[in-house]
């Protein structure tokens, strides 16, 4: 008797239902316990919204340090003195830095407090970008490593919060939520440019730049701090008692689970090919826009500090504009598409993708002759990528387990850094350096360098969109999978059999009871 109430099934002790007498019993001989009901985890529905809310401030703040550097790029090479290809070493640093702590903090966030977590890298980051501010020009390297510094500030942040925010919400509200939280990848980039060039426009040094930042930061710590739950992981699919309960998988565990995981696999290579794109056009299309006003003769060459911000300036407010605009559009495709189509995600992703390699050719090719037509291509390239942002969330999100979630979103992002934007700034530099210098120099041949340096963009966008294809031929199928409870758990698939195996004998039990 004790054995079947310390293995009940899952209608009571001895194959009976809790109604017919079985728990009475066990409960009669006191050797069972009562059965104990998880507590359920809620959120008043304002409190959510207002955490997301403090959320999208914080990496709208996040995304402004990833490309402040870049809107003061050409002072930032003229204050440190150096070339092309140390320049793009710089925005090398800082997401090799990222993509290097990024499964640390995906480790942490599935194990310990997310809040405590996020509060420690916004105290990192904030700290490293303000000290910077102050280093001499005999330091680079220590320019450089600070750089570094901010990274790993940043990486906890681009880790954990999108998993907050997938346990707050589900469904077309999760994405609509995620909508909005990614609008402020490009709207934070294009604030980037925009606040390095404006306050090194008012105030002559674009020291400054880094030290206001920091002011703002402080302001998302303190929101962050009193506003912003830790809510249960899972606790948006009601799954509260596997994500809690149960045993702990390890990290390798988690490893070899999302690898098995193909539509993981596949978007996570398609996000890699945007991670490369993007990197490249954020940290070199100012500088690339600048020279293409050169050799128009719409501008003068730069020969000291202060440099002219106005393509910088340009290039943050049309990627506000196309950020918000494509990332909402997006998502309104995804959610509408949906409904007739469950694959509708990661082809809305692949189409985009495939669209978008033509539009930055174009934009590329058409810049010596006119440069309108340049900056229109750009734009639309640019709306393109940005209709995926929050698509790509809402793809990890559904396709992979509650308790995995901090781990897939680290090494999505360590993936994407690693063959993406960690590389492409330091290639596209190498690569113009290196036609530069098998030319006399003039600033028609640096334009051309850098030009023909931004081709290989093109390509890698292309393989993006054929990744997100594949991932749509998996979709469905590891949607069902992270749906299962346990899914995810060390050894799973031994616990599902035994539990069988344990109804099956409870049942036979209380049937030979009752005959006899």
């Amino acid at each position: 008797m004790s054995e079947e109430c310390q293995e009940p099934g899952p209608e009571g002790p001895q194959g009976r239902s809790p109604g017919s007498g079985g728990h009475s019993e066990a409960s009669g001989s006191g050797k069972c316990p009562p059965p104990t009901t998880p507590t359920t985890w809620s959120l008043p529905r304002w409190r959510a919204y207002v955490a997301a809310a403090v959320l999208c401030y914080t990496n709208l703040l996040n995304y402004m340090n990833w490309f402040i550097i870049a809107g003061v790029l050409l002072d930032v090479q003229k204050f440190f003195q150096i070339s092309d290809r140390s320049a793009g070493l710089l925005q090398t640093v800082f997401t090799g830095c990222l993509l290097l702590s990024a499964p640390v903090f995906g480790y942490l966030g599935d194990r310990h407090s997310r809040k405590i977590t996020l509060s420690l890298g916004i105290l990192l980051w904030s700290g490293a970008g303000l000290s910077s501010s102050f280093i001499s020009p005999r330091y680079s390297w220590l320019f450089f490593l600070s750089r570094g510094v901010v990274g790993t500030g940043t990486a906890s942040y681009s880790t954990i919060a999108p998993t907050i925010l997938g346990d707050l919400f589900l469904g077309d509200q999760r994405t609509r939520v995620l909508a909005i939280f990614y609008i402020f990848i490009p709207v934070g980039s294009g604030l980037g440019y925009v606040l390095g060039s404006a306050v090194k426009t008012l105030t002559g040094n674009w020291h400054w730049a880094l030290r206001i930042m920091p002011c703002l930061e402080a302001v998302a710590l303190i929101l962050l701090i009193t506003l912003v739950p830790d809510p249960p992981r899972g606790a948006a699919e009601k799954q509260r008692e596997v994500a809690m309960g149960g045993p702990r998988s390890s990290w390798c565990e988690d490893v070899r689970y999302l690898g098995r995981n193909w539509s993981f696999v596949w978007s996570t290579l398609g996000v890699t090919a945007m991670a490369f794109v993007t990197g490249a056009l954020g940290f070199w299309a100012p500088k690339f826009l600048f020279e293409a006003r050169v050799v128009h003769g719409l501008q003068l060459p730069c020969f000291q500090q202060p440099c002219d911000s106005k393509d910088s300036l340009i290039f943050g407010t049309v990627t506000v504009v196309t950020g918000i605009i494509g990332v909402f559009l997006g998502a309104e495709a995804s959610r509408r598409y949906k409904k007739v189509n469950p694959r509708a995600e990661p082809l809305i992703c692949a189409s985009s993708l495939l669209a978008a390699a033509p539009c930055l050719y174009l934009a590329l090719i058409l810049a010596p002759t006119t440069l309108l037509a340049s900056y229109v291509f750009l734009a639309l390239g640019e709306l393109l990528l940005s209709c995926n942002w929050a698509v790509v969330a809402d793809i990890l999100l559904s396709v992979v387990a509650p308790r995995c979630r901090g781990t897939a979103e680290a090494l999505q992002i360590t993936v994407g850094h690693i063959l993406g934007d960690a590389g492409s700034p330091y290639l596209i530099g190498l690569v113009s350096s290196a036609l530069r210098a098998r030319h006399p120099d003039s600033y028609l041949q640096r334009f051309l360098s850098l030009q023909q340096s931004f081709l290989c963009c093109t390509f890698a966008i292309a393989l993006g969109g054929g990744c997100f294809l594949l991932a749509a031929l998996n979709l469905e199928r590891d949607q069902a999978q992270a749906q299962q409870p346990g899914t995810g758990t060390p050894g799973s698939k031994d616990v599902d059999s035994r539990n069988t195996e344990r109804q099956s004998l409870l049942s036979h039990t209380g049937a030979a009871r009752q005959d006899s």
